[in-house]
């Protein structure tokens, strides 16, 4: 390596944290977040950096493109076929990512994000979260700056509609034990009667291998018969879960299984079943009563 290319490695580590943490809103799993990130080096190693007047901008904006070229081939093979394209959870281990993620959006609004197009998408990440103006935004996704404007504003109305988030306590206890005796009945219409119109079930790598089932579903009637499927393994009981009434499975004490819930309103927007042992050992669990 040349002392110019040293140089330049040295100044994309420097941005890399943020351009992972771009990548990861705009994507929502980390292994597509390390292929952006990664393409952006290439594109940036074979390009002529002395004509280059701001690195930290024109990084981001190739991230921004390889993200929407991501998304959009994400799009289309799921409508030739189920891909399991499920957020995941992060938990690095790395201190700069640790950094880039402090202020993190978190699982249920990348859950969210997923319901926007590409364009919306990439578009409400970089103004709403990054703070990038849409004179800038506006040649990544190919519009104008007006129209790239409108893509934000309808992101922006789709997201704060799904993300009014319920914090009462009491009445989602009430939603999670419905929820656990419906289960346990095989009741469809008492468990379609809880669950968002558009929920979204995440099952982590276990359960999907345990149960031979996708790692995510949508909506409420495919949820509610997964549920029904799976019921006769049985949960123990109605818990905290990361701050939210949950619900858990520990057989002799130990905790096998979670699932944590995501509350808008009255109902169940989104389920996420934990099994694997790591993820299960960061999870904070309480008892509703203690």
């Amino acid at each position: 390596m040349t002392m110019s290319e040293d140089w330049l490695a040295r100044q994309f580590e420097s941005h890399r944290p943020r351009l992972w943490a771009t990548a990861y809103r705009m994507l929502g799993t980390g292994i597509d977040a390390d292929d952006a990130v990664q393409e952006a080096w290439l594109r940036l190693s074979s390009a002529r950096a002395e004509g280059i007047d701001n690195l930290g901008a024109w990084l981001t904006t190739v991230v921004g493109r390889v993200c929407l070229n991501m998304l959009r081939s994400r799009r289309m093979r799921r409508e030739v076929s189920p891909v399991d394209d499920a957020p995941e959870p992060v938990a690095a281990d790395d201190p700069e990512r640790d950094a880039a993620l402090a202020d993190s959006v978190g699982l249920a609004l990348l859950v969210v994000l997923e319901a926007l197009n590409p364009a919306e998408r990439v578009a409400f990440v970089l103004h709403d979260m990054f703070d990038l103006p849409f004179e800038e935004i506006a040649p990544i996704v190919g519009r104008t700056p007006a129209a790239t404007r409108q893509l934000a504003s309808r992101a922006r109305r789709r997201v704060q509609g799904r993300t009014t988030v319920n914090t009462d306590i009491a009445q989602q206890r009430a939603i999670a034990e419905a929820y656990l005796t419906a289960a346990r009945g095989g009741n469809m219409q008492a468990l379609l009667a809880l669950l968002h119109p558009d929920i979204v079930l995440r099952a982590d790598s276990a359960v999907a291998a345990a149960l031979g089932a996708p790692r995510t579903l949508r909506g409420a009637a495919a949820v509610a018969q997964a549920v029904v499927a799976g019921a006769r393994r049985g949960l123990a009981r109605v818990a905290m879960v990361n701050g939210a009434a949950g619900l858990i499975a520990a057989p002799g004490g130990r905790l096998t299984v979670a699932l944590a819930f995501t509350f808008a309103g009255d109902k169940i927007a989104e389920i996420d079943i934990i099994a694997e042992p790591a993820q299960l050992a960061r999870l904070d669990i309480a008892d509703l009563d203690g």
